[in-house]
């Protein structure tokens, strides 16, 4: 199994910090960057065999490449989206498809949380594809709310939603095994060919659409968040020091 990055984000809510880094490479704690945390956790569970998806400012990223294979003892591939600053993340993701069969433990690269939502996920590993769910907090419009069928597998995913309906928020991180490579990458290519604006979330519910099962992990009471904008950036900030 190995890890992977999607980090082609040109995060235009953070600027003037993403008028020359892409998303990912946002400092959150000192010299710390979201980046930084991803690979330091991937790491920390054995995961090191790396890819990330580039796009926007992809060279900040090949810049530090080296510095960081070093200082996380792992070895990073790059993957170029160049339709970043264009069409949305199912493509990004799809770009990734040929390393799918190796099982892979996929983390957004605007999201910051903590090692233990690695741990959950690999401790909880299953035949196909498992989220990363957080079923503590309160929800609200913005985010990739899920609902569950009676089997506690996943039904509905998306951000739009009554979030009193939903069971919990997905939080960017998800483990596809090996046998859903194929199943996933179709599912992806529907979507991103109907609508190259849509996320890789709607692939999952393509792919949930065509009778594939998607398994859910909740993550617990843990502090984490999206860093979409200011606001998110300092909580970020706040709760990486704890890390």
């Amino acid at each position: 199994m190995i890890g992977m990055v999607l980090a082609a984000g040109a995060g235009r809510r953070l600027r003037p910090y993403t008028d020359t880094l892409p998303k990912a490479l946002v400092p959150v704690d000192g010299d710390t960057t979201i980046l930084d945390i991803a690979l330091g956790n991937l790491a920390e569970v054995g995961l090191t065999d790396v890819v990330i998806v580039v796009g926007y400012r992809a060279s900040a990223v090949e810049e530090r490449k080296a510095a960081l294979e070093e200082r996380y003892g792992v070895s990073i591939t790059l993957v170029h989206n160049d339709k970043a600053e264009e069409w949305n993340n199912c493509y990004s993701m799809w770009l990734a498809r040929e390393h799918f069969s190796k099982g892979v433990l996929m983390v957004n690269g605007d999201t910051v949380h903590p090692v233990s939502v690695e741990k959950t996920l690999l401790a909880n590993r299953g035949p196909d594809i498992l989220l990363a769910v957080d079923d503590v907090k309160t929800l609200a419009d913005e985010e990739m709310k899920v609902i569950l069928d009676g089997e506690g597998h996943l039904k509905t995913i998306t951000k739009l939603m009554d979030p009193a309906t939903a069971n919990g928020e997905y939080i960017g991180a998800t483990l596809i095994e090996p046998a859903a490579a194929d199943a996933l990458a179709d599912a992806l290519k529907a979507v991103w060919e109907r609508d190259p604006d849509l996320y890789y979330e709607d692939g999952y519910q393509e792919l949930v659409a065509r009778g594939g099962r998607i398994a859910v992990a909740p993550i617990g009471d843990v502090q984490w968040v999206e860093v979409d904008n200011h606001d998110d950036l300092e909580k970020a900030r706040r709760i990486a020091k704890g890390y």
